[in-house]
């Protein structure tokens, strides 16, 4: 009888444990215009976010590229993939990315289909 309360007790405690644990993800929402995004900087808290980027009248195809600063944006292999939009945005619709975790510094935000300048994302 005591090995079963000491049972039940393990897997009370951590069900209780992974309850607790859930992360909350918050959404950004971003929106392309022609040659820019209307959010020419960002400031958020470290944590986990997934993006939404909206085309309004910007080009017939836009999306999203994210990477830390001073990373070399023109090299793929330098892009934050998860913050790629999980299809490429049309005219007048809105599209979101997975789930991105920002640690703590600096990153650069673009839109290559769009030619958007590079802007600024700070995760303090």
């Amino acid at each position: 009888m005591k090995n079963l309360w000491i049972a039940f007790f393990v897997v009370a405690f951590s069900f209780t444990a992974t309850a607790q644990e859930k992360t909350t993800v918050t959404t950004v929402a971003l929106e392309q215009t022609k040659g820019a995004f209307t959010q020419k900087e960002l400031r958020l808290k470290e944590g986990i976010y997934v993006f939404q980027v909206s085309n309004n009248n910007a080009a017939p195809e836009v999306g999203l590229v994210l990477v830390k600063a001073g990373d070399d944006a023109s090299n793929p292999k330098n892009h934050i993939t998860d913050a790629y939009v999980t299809e490429v945005v049309k005219l007048g619709k809105t599209e979101s990315t997975k789930e991105v975790t920002l640690a703590k510094g600096t990153y650069t935000y673009f839109c290559p289909l769009n030619k958007t300048p590079q802007y600024t994302l700070t995760v303090e």
